[in-house]
């Protein structure tokens, strides 16, 4: 359910020169969950994004799943998952197929690099802890009992606050929209909808950075 959101100052038109109080030009970037017909974000950027100093693989992030075999019960006891890792790096998986991965991740350890999740939407339910998620939309503070929807491509950055987090992970590869049965045809969403508009947080503060230098952004990208 799209809703139109501005932070910061931006031009009059989308798609025209933009310019900085010293004269130059800041770089537009367009940015939509399936091209341009998906539902898009326009940025507008000190420097340009894409500029880039080099590329890597770091490591394969296949999953490897039990041999098929009987379907039995399962009890996940995910308080025993121990801290480990990152926000990222330290993700313990437990269930998933060619469409997502569930894990729970209890990091120990802060980001010290950014993220992006290139294969699909990437939600989180935070079960303990506070902090802020820095993203490139702006920086968004959760607690307790949020969902936490990141859209496909989205730089962000975990930062956990006093305290210990722990969050229960899903890794798609598509995108997270609400039921077509919890909208009218504007979009809205209706009166059985189990939420509304009402309990959707967006960014609360842009954050403007304008250093140079280089900048690790980790990738997740087809495996």
């Amino acid at each position: 359910m799209p809703f139109y959101h501005r932070m910061g100052t931006i031009p009059p038109k989308r798609h025209t020169q933009f310019h900085k109080p010293d004269g130059g030009l800041y770089r537009e970037q367009v940015m939509g969950t399936k091209g341009f017909s998906g539902i898009q974000s326009i940025l507008y950027h000190h420097h340009a994004p894409t500029e880039v100093v080099k590329v890597q693989l770091l490591s394969s992030c296949e999953p490897e799943y039990e041999g098929r075999g009987a379907l039995s019960h399962r009890h996940f006891r995910t308080n025993g998952i121990k801290e480990a890792g990152d926000a990222v790096s330290g993700r313990q998986y437990l269930l998933g197929n060619e469409d997502l991965m569930i894990g729970i991740v209890k990091p120990a350890e802060a980001m010290n690099y950014f993220y992006r999740n290139a294969d699909g939407d990437e939600p989180l339910f935070v079960h303990e802890g506070t902090g802020k998620l820095e993203t490139m939309f702006g920086t968004l503070s959760y607690r307790p009992g949020d969902y936490i929807v990141l859209p496909v491509g989205t730089i962000y950055r975990l930062v956990s606050e006093a305290g210990k987090s722990k969050l229960l992970v899903l890794e798609t590869n598509s995108w997270i929209t609400p039921p077509k049965r919890y909208r009218n045809e504007y979009g809205q969403l209706l009166e059985h909808s189990p939420y509304c508009e009402r309990d959707i947080r967006v960014p609360e503060k842009l954050e403007t950075f304008t250093d140079i230098g280089e900048f690790e952004v980790r990738t997740r990208k087809g495996g």
